[in-house]
């Protein structure tokens, strides 16, 4: 079987992964979006199912005040002496924090604060010593390690364990330890288009590291015409053969290099030997497509990522695992009926935080999106979909209500200070609201009828500046004060579109 990189695609950064028997668990980053940190299982490493959010109580996870791009930062899971164990930084409020289960599908605790400073936080077992391990922040002090009792947050005294090999701003430590040696796996070189992954060696969990002669481990820093970059952000795992895989993010530019990409920063897999007490990926770079055996049979009836890539919901049974919002939300406003998803807008507009907003990631460059909606706005009141990098970076094909316009659809382009409607459609109560993407065009319709298109490019990490992919969404506001109309959206599809 081969298999194609990325292995979860949109919005997956920051991948951590552990194994339990035959069974591979990976969670990523999420930042202000709730629930946060998904949790996914595989026995191949390349079809993920999902079995929930790690977070999903706003006991373990306040994001209300998040900044865009806050919120929850890089997690690190493990697996010991029969329990899941998962650490994370809310960099938005309360810092490090632990929190654990018997099963990642089931209950996690509450959080046991850890305090420390910065971000990345690791854990690793030695014997029963538990090590936590994670960046400063502060370049003089690099990543800093101490023990921890992971079930009262008690740490030992910190000392730095790495303080760089060329960058003193290194990232994302993990430890590992095989045949008895310990091996310091580290992202440094920013975490944009410098990204990599280095390596270092030591006799003890606790240094000093030496750095691989060979680093750096991965990274397509240098290469300007392979279509993926930003590799880093490791996290290593052994098959049950004893075969050893790496798993890191990286980005899918567009228009050539330094180009720009709007999906996020995504999984992808490479296979990893060891050559001389070191690890190497051959040639230094994730492939795009691998023929190297996988720990597990593929799937029967390969479903394409399952939710991750398709959505045809009516929302009868509540929101699905795919489905998120961007911050805590206002549960009153969401109610999940046999009739579709009824939605009432807040005072917020979609370019403040706290509006009313459930989405799913994009996760494909061709896709079509479509929304059947039910909605007779009164003046200021507007609904519909939306494609949202962040509040002052979207594109919305809505409907809205006017005393002197009635209602009518528009669709408006939100591109930092410069907000513009390029198209308007008088419209029934009932109409069809939809997307067609490429990867470089969004095509905008109103009951099956193009009216606008617009570049992905200005929803973009390179020109919005965040760590987030796009969100395809559902809306509705009330221009400054709690609408009084819900809108109904009746059915969602999102479905990849296979192209020539």
């Amino acid at each position: 079987m081969h298999y194609e990189n990325p292995v979860l695609p949109g919005f997956h950064p920051d991948p951590t992964i552990c194994r339990v028997g035959e069974t591979f668990y990976l969670a990523t980053s999420t930042f202000e979006y709730f629930p946060g940190v998904p949790v996914y299982r595989s026995s191949n490493l390349v079809d993920w199912e999902p079995v929930g959010h790690v977070l999903d109580r706003v006991s373990q996870l306040d994001v209300r005040d998040a900044r865009i791009s806050g919120g929850i930062f890089a997690p690190t899971l493990r697996h010991h002496d029969g329990r899941f164990y998962l650490t994370t930084t809310n960099t938005s409020g309360g810092g490090h924090f632990v929190v654990s289960s018997e099963a990642p599908a089931g209950e996690w605790s509450d959080p046991v604060s850890v305090d420390a400073p910065g971000i990345d936080p690791d854990l690793f077992w030695d014997g029963d010593t538990c090590y936590f391990t994670y960046f400063s922040t502060d370049v003089d002090r690099g990543i800093e390690q101490a023990t921890l009792d992971p079930e009262t947050g008690e740490l030992g005294d910190p000392h730095t364990v790495w303080t760089g090999w060329v960058d003193p701003n290194a990232e994302a430590p993990h430890l590992y330890e095989r045949e008895g040696t310990y091996y310091q796996v580290v992202a440094e070189g920013g975490t944009h288009t410098g990204h990599m992954v280095v390596a270092g060696r030591s006799d003890d969990p606790t240094g000093p590291f030496e750095p691989c002669p060979d680093n750096p481990v991965v990274s397509h820093r240098d290469d300007f015409h392979y279509d993926v970059h930003a590799t880093g952000h490791a996290d290593l795992v052994t098959g049950a053969a004893g075969n050893w895989w790496l798993v890191c993010l990286g980005i899918r530019p567009q228009a050539g290099f330094p180009g720009w990409h709007h999906l996020g920063r995504e999984t992808f897999l490479a296979p990893l030997s060891w050559e001389d007490g070191w690890p190497v990926v051959e040639n230094g770079e994730i492939p795009q497509r691998s023929d190297v055996p996988l720990p597990g049979e593929p799937v029967s009836e390969p479903d394409d990522h399952g939710a991750l890539e398709h959505t045809d919901t009516d929302f009868a049974d509540g929101r699905g695992f795919e489905w998120l919002w961007r911050r805590d939300p206002e549960r009153d406003r969401y109610e999940f009926t046999d009739e579709g998803l009824r939605l009432w807008g807040g005072p917020e507009t979609l370019d403040e935080p706290g509006t009313t907003f459930l989405g799913r990631r994009q996760t494909n460059f061709d896709c079509r999106v479509r929304a059947d909606l039910q909605f007779a706005p009164d003046a200021g009141e507007e609904a519909g979909v939306t494609l949202l990098m962040d509040e002052d970076h979207h594109y919305d094909v809505g409907v809205v209500g006017g005393e002197d316009t009635g209602r009518e659809a528009i669709v408006r382009l939100y591109i930092g200070d410069a907000i513009d409607v390029v198209a308007r459609r008088p419209v029934g109560e009932c109409v069809t609201l939809g997307v067609d993407a490429e990867a470089q065009r969004y095509e905008f319709l109103v009951d099956g009828e193009p009216v606008a298109d617009a570049r992905p490019k200005y929803l973009s990490t390179e020109v919005a500046g965040e760590f987030t992919g796009v969100f395809v969404g559902l809306y509705a506001t009330g221009d400054g004060q709690p609408a009084e109309t819900p809108a109904r959206v009746e059915r969602f599809v999102y479905e990849p579109v296979e192209r020539e």
